[in-house]
């Protein structure tokens, strides 16, 4: 990627996290009763996905009717009318400010680590061992230094107290794995589309367009329902266990599959748990902060989807561009290869969300009070 692109991309992912951490945020505060903020998160992250089916489906077609670049500058009027509207229909309200003591060095030192992360990741291939554990113990002691940084700094961008939760700690380690396998499904599977199937961009806009559908209709209509019925934790094992079958299914496609018989089967199944398992753990992670947490938590909860999406994302197409190169050189065709490396990165996806689901079944469990059966 060029400095432009890097940093477009570095912009968008900022403003996407902020921006849904205060939202969550002030969904949290709007509605203190869990049945209410359940049906809250529901509808948030069913618009969310509306907007994901939209996005994916036009996106498509601006691709191949005009070029790639207006998949970003379509954006432009779309930013402009949502600044208007949340200042004509949030309320004003002033916070610290950075004035006030905003944590440079801890900001600079994560991102610093995080990003070296997903480069060893990403070049790990070409770097060799030795330069690869290199960089990894390098990224390891930026990671240090950030939470010594945090532990020692008068405002401190995340209080370390935060991890005391037992609940919100568990969620956000849940949600980035469950977040690292839909990722991988959304990136990979576009991939296996064009690269394998042959689609052009706009039939694999409109191929992708049953997920977020699914996920948009279970989440308005069952999704609170059935926390409020069966409780979060529940809820999520039962959402985690469809992913992990979902991504499980596409491990299996062939280099001369069908999108009905191949893709479609795991991609509804995909939409289904993520409809059930995304408004339970969002619940599970916020409900876990104290009152005067909630902000600071959402945006925790936002960064570990970003950092989820981003390590998981780099390693699944490290390990699907890895072996698709192995088996090239072995004298395997480009097709069959590109496919095998494709289902191996959906396996891992596979064993990522599973390790989802032990997390969630130990950490997350409900605690039984006593006088209680």
């Amino acid at each position: 990627m060029d400095g432009a692109f890097q940093q477009a991309f570095a912009f968008q992912g900022v403003g996407g996290a902020m921006t849904s951490a205060v939202v969550l945020g002030m969904l949290v505060a709007l509605f203190p009763e869990a049945r209410d903020r359940a049906k809250a998160i529901a509808v948030f992250s069913a618009v969310g996905a509306a907007g994901g089916a939209i996005g994916t489906f036009l996106g498509g077609a601006l691709t191949e009717a005009l070029n790639w670049h207006w998949i970003f500058l379509i954006n432009l009027p779309i930013g402009a009318v949502a600044l208007v509207a949340a200042v004509r229909v949030l309320d004003a309200d002033r916070g610290a400010g950075l004035s006030e003591g905003a944590d440079y060095p801890g900001a600079a030192l994560v991102t610093a680590a995080l990003m070296l992360t997903v480069y060893t990741i990403v070049t790990a291939a070409e770097h060799g061992t030795a330069a690869t554990l290199a960089l990894a113990a390098g990224s390891l002691l930026l990671f240090v230094a950030f939470t010594v940084r945090q532990a020692r700094a008068a405002r401190p961008l995340l209080r370390l107290r935060l991890f005391r939760s037992r609940v919100l700690t568990g969620a956000n380690a849940v949600q980035m794995a469950m977040i690292a396998g839909m990722y991988g499904f959304q990136y990979i599977g576009a991939l296996y589309l064009q690269r394998v199937l042959g689609y052009g961009e706009l039939k694999t806009g409109t191929a992708f367009l049953p997920a977020p559908v699914v996920i948009g209709l279970l989440m308005l209509g069952l999704s609170a329902r059935v926390i409020g019925h069966f409780g979060a934790h529940r809820t999520l094992l039962a959402g985690l266990t469809l992913i992990t079958a979902g991504l499980a299914l596409l491990g299996m496609l062939p280099a001369d599959g069908s999108y009905a018989v191949d893709v479609l089967p795991g991609m509804l199944l995909l939409g289904a748990g993520f409809a059930a398992a995304m408004p339970a753990v969002t619940g599970l992670a916020m409900g876990g902060a104290a009152e005067e947490d909630a902000g600071l938590a959402s945006g925790l909860f936002n960064t570990t989807q970003v950092v989820g999406g981003s390590l998981g994302l780099a390693v699944l197409t490290t390990l699907a561009a890895s072996r698709a190169d192995t088996l090239t050189g072995q004298g395997t065709d480009v097709l069959t290869a590109t496919a095998d490396g494709y289902r191996l990165a959906f396996w891992v996806a596979a064993g990522i969300a599973a390790a989802g689901i032990a997390l969630a079944a130990t950490v997350l469990r409900p605690v039984s009070r006593p006088g209680r059966a």
